[in-house]
């Protein structure tokens, strides 16, 4: 019985042999997530979780835990985690601070990614395996032990593609948002998407509370297919279809990535594809600076940014540029592949009452 692993129905279900209360199982799933208790035992010993109850976590539940391969931080504040998993493989979080407010984690649902985006680290890497729903949790877990400030938002942005580990991801939003959980606002959870239609309109049906953003880099097809090869399975019509149906069923913009490549896609004409792709659909565009390490894509220059921004008033959409941060240490948007350089390693840090 892996504590980690389980929603509240079920943890239910796995302890109803034990006939708890249903207070006693929402102590039980505080304990494990909302207080971070350690052991089995600091679980079943809380109060108003009765003997039965103890006696049945301590005979059949577990807490695994990833290792912390190292943490490094970059000169703008970013730290860089890198995991290892006793499943196999090694995985990297990004604790992103959010002016002296609070902090965002940036978590990986996948080993790899089997994407394979041109300007990505982690498609690089190939598609090795999902993540289980406990090996995404323990990411946050470790980073919010470890914070001087409240952990507000997760973003599953980090290596893999969300979507394509459904179940598991799901399921890890649902327990991060829980008011027993990590208490975690459903809104301030975002999946990032190559655009996996099926997996889109699955979610849409659904209605989770958590937001999309989906990661379109050209509205024009033949470039988007030089970048995102996802293009091929799911072209782009199909997959405006889907942001349509998305909008509409929540009511609200769609929030729509848009990574910023020198001499590539920030002409006149990849703003005016916009507009005719989106025609009728409520969107607002993130625009990111492309960074990749081998140099074979380059970031726009300040000039040329500027003169797309200006393109991109046709829209009449709400246009954000959003800072990745973390470069020098592999930590920006589409760097991480378990890479170890650049930046400060930070020392472990002293147990926090949490801890102890």
């Amino acid at each position: 019985m892996n504590l980690k692993q389980l929603s509240l129905p079920e943890l239910e279900a796995a302890l109803a042999p034990a006939q708890p209360s249903a207070t006693a199982v929402r102590k039980v799933f505080a304990g494990v997530f909302a207080h971070a208790r350690p052991t089995v035992d600091a679980v079943a010993l809380a109060p108003q979780v009765p003997r039965r109850v103890a006696d049945l976590l301590r005979a059949q539940a577990e807490l695994p835990s990833l290792k912390i391969v190292e943490r490094r931080q970059a000169e703008d504040g970013f730290v860089k985690y890198l995991f290892e998993s006793p499943l196999g493989g090694r995985i990297e979080a990004v604790r992103i601070p959010i002016f002296e407010e609070k902090y965002v984690v940036c978590v990986s649902s996948q080993v790899g990614c089997a994407l394979a985006c041109d300007f990505c680290m982690t498609g690089k890497l190939g598609f090795q395996r999902n993540l289980q729903t406990w090996e995404i949790l323990d990411q946050v877990m470790q980073v919010r032990a470890e914070a001087d400030r409240r952990v507000g938002g997760v973003v599953f942005m980090g290596m893999g593609e969300p979507l394509l580990n459904y179940k598991e991801t799901i399921r890890a939003a649902q327990i991060l948002s829980h008011p027993a959980g990590f208490s975690i606002s459903g809104t301030a959870i975002t999946f990032s998407t190559a655009g996996h239609v099926p997996a889109i309109r699955r979610y849409t049906k659904e209605g989770h509370p958590f937001r999309l953003a989906f990661s379109v880099t050209s509205a024009i097809p033949e470039k988007r297919a030089k970048v995102l090869p996802i293009e091929k399975t799911h072209p782009l019509p199909e997959l405006i279809q889907a942001i349509r149906e998305y909008s509409e069923a929540r009511r609200e913009r769609a929030m729509i990535a848009y990574v910023a490549i020198q001499g590539f896609n920030l002409e006149r004409e990849d703003a005016e594809a916009l507009k005719a792709a989106f025609e009728g659909i409520p969107i607002k565009v993130d625009l990111i600076d492309v960074t990749d390490p081998t140099g074979k894509y380059l970031p726009p220059t300040a000039e040329e940014l500027s003169a797309f921004r200006d393109h991109l008033q046709i829209l009449k959409a709400p246009i954000a540029r959003r800072y990745s941060g973390g470069k020098e240490i592999g930590a920006a948007c589409g760097t991480l592949a378990a890479s170890q350089y650049g930046g400060t390693v930070l020392p472990t840090p002293a147990a926090s009452p949490r801890q102890a």
